[in-house]
């Protein structure tokens, strides 16, 4: 066997991660590695390429036990891993990101032409199409996974994990992703592939390994299983099957409307009302300007104009302490940039919305804040060794249950959220739904964001389609269609 995992185990404070886990993995196979979140999936691909140490067992690679100990060692065996966390050097250009570990020099003079090129081969794998000079900061989300992915291919990796890969991509981006992954499995190139979504496992993988708690559940080939099996593997219980259809809301009235809102070199002309009880969608490609109309409606955006009113009063531009008074709260994609404190505990994560409300004299009440924490871990599932422990140290689905958490706890009227489900499993997903159409039904007014076009059909009752900063369209649930999404979103033919 090509790749073997025998008894691998790793324990964290108050938790284990990995229980001694065993299974194999053929040559030039797509093997995927489900679970819930804190299941160790993501654990087992970062001791494989080197991220962290297991604590027991060994790996095997053509009969051979082999110990990467860092990510540069497992570079030398042939593995490598995109993360479903990206982690770069926003202040460096994009080159400069790609070519770190081995920036092209001359007596101790780096050779900006060589780096330049170097960058653009690694890029040129993928088929991304990315300015080399530009800074990451300047990215988006999606485009510095492609980073990351033309990072792995680039350097000839025999073996690559992919954590959550499509998580930030747009249609079209996923979609040469796949084609990339089958050019890859036709040149023997091995893949570990990790995620929550069963469209792509069952289109893409030849075989399937499902954790729990952990522990091996069961591997088997992708012929031999179905989504329901799956399901009840990763979860151990069974989905509500009523939560695959959305139920149908009577809105109420407007209480929040953007008028001619723009930002330069982002997005222009948007136009659109949310009503109490009502989930808007927000659609479009990557770059399409999703996120940052959203930043912009909260004040983030310095460089914003238009308006925005709030049960018909004129927000205040770029003040983000005016959209909190006016009621609006804001779950941002980007969770460990703009969602979460990491250092700090779950406890004092989950309260940040709400300090002045459980403060006394400028002192927080503790027991308030350990009661309201409790209360949104136990309705979210956050699984945490305690409240105590910090976000940092959590699975990243579970970071962003508590991340939704802090918005809870301020129960806002109007709750703006940039990808949800972003690296949730698929019970937390099923959870968060059913927690969005909940605060629906009680009369908040909801701006959903997703890359997910089933997410937003379940979910909306209408979508706004944006494509390259400018609104094209807008569809009611009647006419709701993935064809009919696409060609708004990519610009080809009519919506109808």
């Amino acid at each position: 066997m090509f790749l073997r995992f025998e008894n691998i185990s790793k324990r964290y404070p108050g938790v284990r991660a990995l229980d001694e886990v065993s299974f194999e993995v053929a040559q030039g196979s797509c093997h995927a590695l489900m679970g819930e979140n804190g299941a160790g999936k993501s654990t087992l691909g970062k001791i494989l390429a080197g991220v962290q140490r297991s604590d027991g067992g060994e790996i095997r690679l053509r009969g051979e036990v082999i110990r990467p100990t860092d990510p540069l060692s497992a570079r030398r065996l042939g593995i490598a891993m995109v993360h479903q966390e990206l982690a770069f050097c926003p202040n460096l250009s994009v080159a400069e990101n790609l070519c770190l570990g081995a920036l092209p020099s001359r007596m101790g003079w780096m050779r900006r032409g060589a780096l330049r090129q170097e960058a653009a081969r690694l890029l040129q794998t993928i088929g991304a199409d990315i300015p080399v000079d530009r800074p990451v900061g300047e990215l988006s989300t999606g485009q510095e996974q492609l980073l990351q992915i033309a990072a792995a291919v680039g350097t000839g990796a025999r073996v690559i994990v992919f954590d959550e890969p499509t998580s930030s991509l747009s249609v079209a981006e996923s979609e040469h992703l796949f084609t990339l992954l089958g050019d890859l499995k036709r040149r023997g190139i091995t893949v570990l592939y990790v995620s929550h979504r069963m469209d792509e496992i069952f289109r893409l993988c030849d075989t399937v390994t499902v954790l729990r708690d952990g522990r091996h559940v069961a591997t088997e080939p992708i012929g031999q299983t179905h989504e329901n099996r799956l399901v009840e593997q990763m979860i151990g219980r069974e989905l509500d099957p009523a939560s695959a259809l959305g139920p149908r809301r009577i809105p109420g009235e407007e209480v929040l409307r953007v008028s001619a809102l723009a930002s330069p070199e982002r997005f222009s002309g948007i136009h659109f009302s949310v009503r109490a009880g009502e989930i808007l969608g927000l659609a479009g490609l990557v770059g399409a300007g999703r996120s940052e109309v959203a930043q912009a409606i909260f004040g983030l955006d310095f460089r914003s104009t238009g308006e925005v009113l709030v049960r018909g009063q004129r927000l205040r531009p770029h003040r983000v302490g005016a959209a909190l008074e006016a009621g609006l709260g804001f779950l941002p994609e980007d969770r460990k940039r703009l969602g979460l404190i990491l250092p700090l505990s779950c406890r004092e994560n989950a309260s940040l919305a709400v300090l002045r409300r459980i403060a006394t004299a400028g002192v927080v009440r503790r027991s308030t804040e350990r009661m309201i924490a409790g209360t949104f871990f136990d309705r979210l599932r956050v699984k945490s060794p305690s409240m105590e422990a910090p976000v940092s140290g959590l699975s990243g689905g579970n970071q962003q249950k508590v991340a939704l958490a802090k918005w809870l706890a301020r129960e806002c009227p109007i709750l703006m959220v940039d990808e949800p489900t972003r690296g949730v499993d698929v019970g937390a997903k099923a959870e968060i739904h059913r927690l969005l159409e909940e605060l629906a039904a009680g009369g908040t007014a909801i701006l959903l964001i997703s890359s997910e076009l089933p997410e937003l059909m379940r979910l909306s009752d209408r979508v706004v389609v944006l494509r390259q900063g400018r609104q094209v369209g807008e569809l009611d649930r009647d006419q709701f269609s993935q064809a009919a999404l696409l060609r708004l979103m990519a610009g080809v033919g009519s919506a109808g």
